[in-house]
């Protein structure tokens, strides 16, 4: 007999996993955020969260689970009340289904609970690192793991997520996240933006760099940087510059020229005018007084 072979229809497919975690949280834990370009999600076991994900702020309860699609900022907080036991999985999957998770908060049923489950017990199977451990990014296998525990730990996703797309009606509706909870969550952003001012320094970037960085709009970025630090986004950036060129000048590391160049200033002109704008000294006499402050302590 000639057999008819028929193509298995694939509609979500987990390609690798990045972390698998499981969380016992304090009751004040916070967790200022990230993004990467995978996805993740967010399953409460036990307690409640708040959650923020890009700029929408949630309340999780305990059989909640939430999906972060890639490159989407998100951060979590517990409430100050309740204990909250996390299961966090984060994976690489390009399928198109995965598209329907986005912006959702689901309620897993009794299934849906054993499978996480299952997912925890072959992590354990299959992985020597540690499940508790925030700051993982490889996970390690273990050389005498447990046939077939990654596959089954891909499986279990895969069923997973079909599982939750089939039911489609169990969706809910977060209550909205706490003031403070909000509040936080734009300290976080503004944080996020000092950092990567911080660590471009030595470069030139601009306002542009920075609202693509936070995937916020200009006038978002204005707002929230103008509330928390007082000053606008680019004069902040200029004053940290000006900052690191004073401890450069106290340590004596460089001439000024060397300066201007690793701080990426146009010329040398430009810094020491930029120098005294900010701090109402060229750089000649920032350095004069250091050094007779220092002459003036030695002599005491």
């Amino acid at each position: 007999m000639d057999y008819i072979k028929t193509p298995i229809k694939i509609e979500i497919s987990v390609n690798k996993i990045v972390t698998i975690h499981y969380f016992e949280y304090a009751k004040d834990y916070v967790f200022h955020g990230e993004k990467h370009n995978f996805w993740e999600f967010v399953y409460v076991d036990k307690g409640e969260i708040e959650v923020m994900a890009d700029k929408t702020g949630y309340i999780l309860k305990q059989g909640e689970m939430i999906f972060h699609q890639p490159n989407e900022f998100h951060n979590v907080w517990a409430n100050g009340k309740i204990a909250p036991n996390l299961v966090i999985v984060s994976f690489k999957c390009k399928s198109k289904a995965m598209d329907y998770f986005k912006g959702k908060i689901i309620k897993v049923n009794d299934t849906e609970n054993e499978l996480l489950a299952d997912i925890i017990n072959e992590a354990k199977n299959a992985y020597s690192s540690p499940l508790d451990d925030t700051f993982l990014i490889k996970l390690e296998k273990r050389p005498n793991s447990l046939f077939g525990s990654e596959q089954l730990i891909r499986n279990d996703l895969e069923r997973l997520f079909i599982f939750l797309f089939r039911k489609g009606i169990s969706i809910v509706k977060s209550s909205k996240i706490s003031t403070v909870t909000k509040q936080r969550f734009d300290q976080s952003f503004v944080e996020r933006i000092e950092e990567f001012l911080h660590l471009h320094l030595n470069d030139n970037i601009t306002f542009t760099d920075v609202c693509r960085f936070m995937n916020l709009s200009g006038t978002k970025v204005k707002v929230l940087f103008k509330l928390y630090k007082g000053s606008g986004v680019m004069e902040f950036y200029g004053d940290m510059k000006i900052t690191e060129a004073t401890r450069m000048i106290r340590e004596e590391s460089y001439n000024f020229t060397e300066i201007s160049e690793k701080l990426n200033y146009a010329s040398v002109h430009y810094f020491s005018r930029h120098f005294k704008r900010v701090t109402g000294m060229t750089p000649t006499e920032y350095s004069t007084s250091i050094k007779a402050k220092s002459n003036i302590s030695k002599n005491k």
